[in-house]
């Protein structure tokens, strides 16, 4: 509450009421609101995420030189595999789910596999 208590903690405490009564309710709360809009509070939303990965094999011609086919291709692709890096102040929330509100389900991860025939 005076020049210099920011150097012993960035954390406030909680008010007794000799403290409530001393300073009343409005400068608490603009204290309070000061702390939760301080850089104390500011987590980097910085991250690394693995997005996509993809594998594709396409069958030799020599394979299918006995078929109908003329090509044939398999392709297999993963979406949203996992979250590398986020800043560990989130503790564990989804940087992309910013101001959500809690009720945004997370990112699901999706697997696909492609057959691709050419006659």
């Amino acid at each position: 509450m005076v020049a210099g208590d920011e150097t012993v903690t960035n954390i406030p405490t909680i008010a007794s009421i000799n403290q409530y009564d001393r300073y009343g309710e409005t400068t608490l709360k603009t204290a309070y609101n000061a702390y939760n809009y301080s850089s104390a509070r500011i987590a980097s939303g910085n991250f690394i995420r693995l997005k996509e990965v993809a594998l594709t094999y396409t069958m030799p011609q020599n394979w299918l030189r006995k078929t109908i086919l003329t090509n044939a291709a398999l392709k297999i692709a993963a979406t949203n595999l996992c979250l590398l890096y986020a800043d560990k102040k989130l503790n564990g929330q989804d940087p992309e789910f910013i101001n959500a509100g809690g009720v945004a389900t997370p990112i699901s991860k999706q697997f696909t596999a492609t057959l691709r025939l050419s006659f």
